[in-house]
């Protein structure tokens, strides 16, 4: 107890009821005579009825918490939360089903415990990532009882599991990657729900940003988190300018789709608007309105709005990015607002907004929140059904509506290029400009999913230039570096110019611009000396992205990947070649020195070359870095010049 001066011993029991607690033994003795505490913690196991002595531990021996295993453990990142909770009727929409409002409240509560666990201080939600649901929360088949099929949603008696942990810290905010899960337990099979990535912003007194402590990643898996969060970030902040892109170059007339024996249902029948007061029990520590429980309501009407439109109960598929604008404290009043922006075929988008004000009589309101939900309706198979037709409003509802087209455009890219696994996304992806945001974060977070790995093998050294090899299922990678008297910035430069290349690259021919995207991402048609098997030289489509660290050991980045273009179609002169993943990464070691690594997942038309390198029958990659170090000394004075 707090000020007692007893010895906390964790598991005392009281064995039979006639015996005093073990505590207050303790402190009769400690109140009485001076006993060291090695004696009291022998004192208190022995009343839990352990009969060996203490003894001191080894040097660097870890302390064991009472009834762990002696089998050694792998380390636990510091700020992983673990969540468990059995689905409760209370829990549950009228179908038996969990709702998806509560699940949204215990994603926000343990993103937000594991995100003050590294703060050490009060934290808010900002934002939180799409949300694509792999397994819809709702139950189309009626299962034997004690069958589950892995198909049907979480319902009563099943176990929801949550784990988060911060996967970065930046200045002021941090990335939380949370992961959901639900399990059966009469079958014990486990089923994955979705993956969500939130933001949280650490305050400080009176709302103060405070800057956070670095997180150092452990595991590979980590360490890749931790690499691509910096992508992440880049892709929500340039989201609505993607956005607002891809709308300027579409055409401005609202053209509604036919669809057969379907009449367009006006948007404004399928309108909500509610209104909630923020009581201490929606409330978190600080005062402030949970995020979770904010989500909750907004996806409350947003199911009664999708409802409307198609007469049946629909089934939430993804969420949008979830933007807090503002806080909401207890005593506020909510005003959650929600319409059908558009209809496809099989799948709805809901629009919904959430306004608070302080009190009944107050005029001016806040806009805190703000998404868009994508719903569909199952049969009883399972199978999305065909939904009719929205007609939009003048003027606002056109433009939601048009906005709500663009925005399935990006979720597909998206989904197609990011969310897939890089052993089932093609070597060359259509480019265009409105996924052109996605396939510079795929290029990117591919190359550095690639530096993080754990298992590269040292395969051959000659003097500075070391190579080491990536066995993997379906990949044979490799990475060759050496350290280079140059800083990494110039490095950077020069090596990002793959019009450059082929000074120090004897396999390039050349390389033209074919297009500036931005300052980060370029696209060029790449013509190789090397042949392929029908005996031509080989040329590429590539596109390549630039990045500078994002915080202090972080390096620089150029990564490249194949991409098709419409402008430079294969010809009869060239076999087109095409490259997954490859590029450099560039560590500062000091102000004049960097450590130049090439990496290169090998694809079949190369793995030839590259394994007959692994193997010493031949120097090349050796002989191509050397010159590759003559080309950036040579080079960095006139650099130096011409900035």
């Amino acid at each position: 107890m707090p000020g007692s001066g007893v010895v906390a011993c964790p598991g005392l029991r009281r064995h039979r009821q006639h015996q005093p607690p073990p505590r207050c033994l303790l402190k009769m003795v400690k109140e009485n005579i001076v006993v060291p505490e090695e004696i009291l913690s022998f004192c208190c196991n022995g009343l839990q009825g352990s009969t060996s002595p203490p003894r001191a531990r080894d040097p660097g021996e870890r302390e064991e918490a009472p009834g762990a295993m002696a089998s050694p453990s792998p380390p636990r990142n510091p700020t992983e939360v673990q969540m468990s909770q059995l689905v409760l009727p209370c829990h549950t929409n009228h179908r038996g089903e969990l709702s998806t409002g509560q699940l949204l409240k215990w994603i926000d509560t343990a993103a937000c415990l594991s995100a003050e666990r590294h703060a050490g201080c009060p934290c808010v939600t900002a934002s939180m990532d799409d949300i694509y649901f792999e397994h819809t929360i709702s139950q189309p088949y009626i299962n034997p009882p004690g069958q589950w099929d892995g198909k049907s949603g979480v319902c009563v008696g099943q176990v929801v599991n949550i784990k988060a942990k911060v996967n970065r810290a930046f200045n002021s905010s941090m990335e939380v990657g949370i992961q959901v899960s639900y399990e059966d337990l009469c079958s014990g099979k486990h089923c994955s729900i979705c993956k969500a990535y939130a933001t949280f912003v650490a305050q400080g007194p009176f709302g103060s940003k405070v800057k956070l402590k670095p997180l150092t990643p452990q595991t590979e898996e980590e360490k890749i988190e931790y690499s691509i969060a910096a992508e992440r970030r880049r892709m929500r902040l340039v989201h609505k300018d993607t956005l607002k892109d891809l709308l300027t170059r579409s055409p401005r007339e609202t053209e509604l789709e036919t669809r057969d024996g379907s009449v367009a249902v006006p948007a404004e029948k399928t309108r909500v608007e509610s209104v909630e007061l923020v009581l201490p029990p929606h409330a978190n520590h600080q005062g402030n309105t949970f995020g979770g429980q904010i989500m909750a309501w907004m996806e409350n009407v947003a199911t009664i709005a999708a409802s409307r439109l198609c007469h049946a109960h629909p089934t939430l598929r993804a969420i949008e990015m979830f933007h807090f604008r503002g806080p909401s404290q207890v005593g506020d009043r909510l005003v959650l607002k929600a319409i059908v922006n558009n209809a496809f075929k099989n799948s709805m988008e809901v629009g919904v907004c959430a306004e608070a004000y302080g009190q009944e009589m107050s005029i001016s309101r806040r806009h805190i929140n703000s998404a868009f939900m994508t719903f569909v309706v199952l049969d009883q198979e399972g199978r999305p059904r065909t939904l009719p037709m929205v007609a939009p409003e003048p003027g606002e509802g056109e433009r939601r509506y048009r906005e709500a087209s663009a925005r399935k455009k990006i979720r597909l890219d998206r989904k197609y290029v990011v969310s897939c696994k890089q052993t089932e996304v093609p070597l060359s992806v259509p480019w265009d400009q409105s996924n052109k945001v996605y396939l510079s974060y795929n290029n990117v977070s591919a190359l550095k999913t690639l530096v993080a790995k754990a298992n590269w093998a040292l395969a051959k050294e000659k003097e500075k230039v070391r190579m080491y090899t990536l066995e993997e299922d379906k990949f044979l990678s490799f990475r060759i570096e050496m350290s280079v008297h140059i800083a990494a910035s110039q490095a950077f430069s020069l090596l990002s110019d793959l019009r450059r290349r082929h000074e120090w690259d004897r396999h390039y021919t050349s390389a033209e611009l074919v297009q500036q995207v931005d300052d980060d991402d370029v696209i060029y048609h790449v013509v190789s000396q090397t042949l392929s098997h029908e005996n031509k030289p080989q040329d590429f489509v590539i596109l390549a992205s630039r990045r500078k660290p994002c915080s202090k050991g972080d390096p620089y980045v150029v990564a490249f990947r194949s991409v098709t273009l419409p402008t430079h179609p294969a010809s009869a002169g060239f076999t087109r070649g095409e490259t997954l993943c490859s590029g450099f990464c560039i560590w500062p070691e000091s102000e004049e020195m960097s450590k130049v690594a090439y990496y290169n997942q090998a694809t079949p038309g190369y793995l030839n070359y590259v394994t007959t390198n692994v193997a010493g029958l031949s120097s090349n990659f050796c002989a191509t870095f050397e010159a590759c170090e003559k080309f950036l000394l040579k080079n960095k004075e006139d650099l130096i010049m011409r900035l």
